[in-house]
């Protein structure tokens, strides 16, 4: 598989196939059906997936939140006689452990290989630097206009200014490193004043109903810029019919970052090199994953978070039982990777040319997942992240 190209995972979408909002009620997604071995098809609905699991089957599921990571700043240089200028829009990425600010979190692979990533998770504090101090990564723009020394300000819809940070890093296509000052509860005010951040192919400002039906029902851990979105199919009821069923659940953790909608900038698969997230394996999560893989029951990742997060965790593993944790993973799968232990994968329909598109497209194989693209697209499935659905098992 290693001669195959990034083009040789495109394919022909309508833009109106793109969903621009949620189905009218969460749970009423349509959902494709794909036999893994043969690659069959089948058009159902989400509400039956409960019914296409059997006792004994672990369904994986990521807890992590969404937070309002979208803001708008004005720029005000340090010098008192400089007026602020024209609305920044800021895309929060991730929070930077204070310990790493000396060095550029940003510039380069080296720099970010020393990183320690500081997403809130299960069984970390949310960690500031002695004053109090938030540093997060971001995205800029227009970025060409934001040099280092600046300090950004954050308004309240009311108008008092209610974040400053001023940029300490800056680094390609916009990204910089912001050192916010201590203003109280931050993710309070991220709360007050942050946007959703919807998807760039969502063409339309966020609603206050994006709040909470970019979240999944289960969500518990905040530090996502993006949901786990096959996640977003899953209403109350029919958790409880899942756990009717005999079918046991099992949560992890891994916080998305914008580098999932990031284009693939090289020409071959091999050459792919993936953003790193941070993950928690708990100790209930690996106890659970131990006795199904043991048991020989299957394990139903919920999204491709969970894939990665699973299929990393065992290649930590080297052939043991998993051990409770937390890290960050940059692993990439695409065709030819070898499964560990997820045994059927729910996804939503990822981007053409995504790294997304060919971690599915590994797990029956690239013929199948395109061919069934092409079947959801003669159908009118909906598309991306507040779309319909597919459930290979």
């Amino acid at each position: 598989m290693s001669g195959l190209r990034v083009a040789d995972f495109d394919f022909d979408l309508p833009e109106e196939l793109i969903a621009q909002q949620p189905p009218a009620m969460r749970g009423q997604s349509r959902m494709l059906v794909m036999e893994r071995a043969s690659g069959a098809l089948r058009d159902a609905k989400f509400a039956e997936f409960p019914s296409l699991l059997k006792a004994g089957d672990l369904l994986v599921l990521n807890e992590s939140r969404v937070i309002p990571a979208r803001l708008y700043a004005r720029r005000t240089l340090r010098r008192e006689r400089e007026k602020p200028t024209g609305r920044i829009e800021v895309m929060l990425t991730e929070r930077v452990a204070a310990q790493t600010f000396q060095t550029s979190v940003i510039l380069s692979e080296a720099q970010r290989s020393r990183r320690t990533c500081c997403c809130t998770s299960a069984e970390d504090d949310e960690p500031q630097s002695a004053s109090g101090e938030d540093l997060w990564c971001a995205l800029v723009k227009p970025g060409r206009k934001v040099a280092i020394g600046e300090i950004l300000e954050f308004p309240a819809p009311s108008g008092e200014i209610a974040l400053k940070a001023e940029v300490i890093e800056r680094g390609e296509f916009g990204e910089r490193l912001l050192r916010f000052e201590p203003m109280g509860d931050f993710f309070a005010t991220l709360d007050r004043i942050g946007h959703i951040p919807l998807p760039p192919y969502i063409h339309r400002d966020d609603a206050e109903a994006d709040r909470e039906r970019y979240q999944t029902v289960y969500s518990r851990e905040r530090g996502s810029v993006a949901a786990p979105t096959a996640g977003l199919h899953f209403t109350p009821e029919i958790l409880e019919e899942l756990a009717a069923r005999g079918i046991e659940v099992a949560r992890i953790t891994l916080h998305v970052g914008l580098g999932t909608f990031a284009p693939l900038r090289v020409e071959r698969v091999d050459e792919v090199r993936l953003h790193r997230e941070r993950y928690t394996l708990s100790t209930e999560a690996a106890n659970a994953i131990n006795r199904a893989s043991a048991e020989g029951r299957r394990i139903v990742a919920v999204g491709t978070t969970v894939v990665r997060t699973l299929e990393h965790c065992a290649l930590v593993a080297a052939g043991q039982p998993l051990e409770p944790h937390s890290g960050e993973t940059e692993i990439f799968i695409s065709p030819g990777f070898e499964f560990r232990l997820v045994g059927a994968l729910l996804t939503n329909f990822h981007l053409p040319q995504s790294s997304l598109l060919m971690l599915v497209s590994a797990f029956p194989g690239r013929e199948k997942v395109l061919a069934a693209y092409a079947h959801a697209v003669e159908e009118r499935y909906r598309f991306f992240s507040y779309g319909d659905c597919m459930f290979i098992a």
